[in-house]
């Protein structure tokens, strides 16, 4: 959204994501088009030689390679998005405008921590001397973890949640909220649906607030910023429609605090019989996440085409012990074929469970030619 909105204001934009979900160099945009193959090419044979001596991982590789890039490029403005953590995230080299954590849920506890107060420390980290940070949702665990941090490092801190009311007042064909706060008030279309979406833009709204200090950023770039932001950017996979008739939905939520706000959305659906194809990696929390999925469902369960997916075998035998109806696929396309034959028009159809097995289904010949709506 905040990437969106900086192209409308006219700045050249960078944007810096992470996984990607079809093709590597959406990773890394420039007003919304994906970083050139002919350029990543250039990087790595320019630095092949310094990088196999350092022995980086992928994703600080990655981000070496966007760092330059948008150098290259002489963006403006960057919008970074960090990988795992924070505080030893490779992103946290840089000194931003305005630092933005935007909830905390369990997610790669192995590396973060077995507690939100644990896990906020760390993702706490991108907190800069002086920088102010947004955090999107206030939570009784980590608001004292927060403020200490920012408090030590003479950091202005701003809970969005605190600040501005965002109410839903209509979906369709834009997902539209009334936004009740000085700066902002007023009615805001945007261009993603998911109901998670009336936080984000809470978030972002109270960014742009800390940000119009130092850049221009207009109410006319906001309002087309939002209701643009799958054209200008090119995100998919967050509450996406994939086709109709029936209704097929694609979500990327893979940690608690996301499948729950899912599970959420879904009952608000009308339909007949929910159908979902369900696969996710190793390192998640099966035994809660499995607590929050629908009894009423039938199951697809699959792995996504990595290395670290959970083997189909452990799924299915943690969802015979919750007595969910259930059949098992070797790969997300036979999946996707064996629902697409058993439902009908009045059916509805989710495919989720990590960001891997919505990847291979936008990839899949059935969606891949016309995507619907987000």
């Amino acid at each position: 959204m905040l990437a969106s909105i900086l192209q409308e204001q006219g700045y050249k934009t960078g944007l810096y994501t992470s996984p990607h979900l079809v093709d590597f160099n959406e990773r890394i945009r420039v007003n919304g088009k994906g970083i050139e193959t002919s350029y990543i090419e250039f990087f790595i044979k320019e630095h092949k030689e310094y990088i196999e001596s350092l022995l980086p991982s992928f994703f600080e590789v990655t981000t070496a390679l966007a760092f330059a890039y948008f150098a290259s490029q002489n963006v403006d403005v960057a919008v970074i998005e960090v990988g795992l953590g924070g505080r030893l995230d490779c992103t946290n080299v840089i000194t931003p405008l305005v630092s933005v954590i935007t909830n905390i849920s369990f997610d790669h506890k192995d590396l973060l921590g077995d507690t939100k107060a644990k896990i906020a420390t760390e993702k706490a980290g991108i907190i800069k001397q002086g920088i102010p940070v947004v955090i999107g949702e206030t939570h009784s665990e980590t608001e004292a973890v927060f403020r200490a941090i920012a408090h030590e490092k003479q950091a202005p801190i701003i809970f969005a949640d605190q600040e501005i009311q965002a109410v839903r007042t209509s979906t369709q064909p834009y997902q539209t909220f009334a936004i009740d706060n000085g700066t902002f008030k007023g009615i805001y279309e945007l261009g993603l649906l998911g109901n998670y979406q009336a936080m984000n833009i809470k978030t972002v709204l109270q960014s742009l607030a800390i940000m119009q200090k130092t850049l221009t950023i207009d109410h006319t770039a906001i309002e087309n910023g939002l209701r643009n932001v799958i054209k200008n950017t090119g995100l998919q996979g967050r509450w996406q429609q994939l086709a109709e008739q029936p209704d097929v939905f694609c979500d990327i939520a893979h940690n608690e605090a996301g499948i729950d706000s899912l599970m959420q959305q879904i009952k608000t659906l009308s339909y007949q019989t929910i159908h979902i194809v369900w696969g996710m990696v190793n390192d998640k929390d099966i035994a809660t996440i499995i607590t929050l999925l629908p009894r009423n469902a039938v199951y697809y369960l699959t792995r996504p085409s990595i290395e670290r997916a959970m083997p189909v075998t452990v799924l299915a035998e943690n969802f015979k012990k919750e007595g969910l109806n259930h059949t098992i696929y070797d790969n997300v396309d036979s999946a996707v074929k064996k629902v697409q034959e058993n439902a009908s028009c009045n059916d509805l159809i989710f495919i989720g469970g990590s960001n891997f097995v919505v990847a291979d289904a936008l990839k899949n010949a059935i969606f891949s030619k016309k995507l619907l709506r987000n």
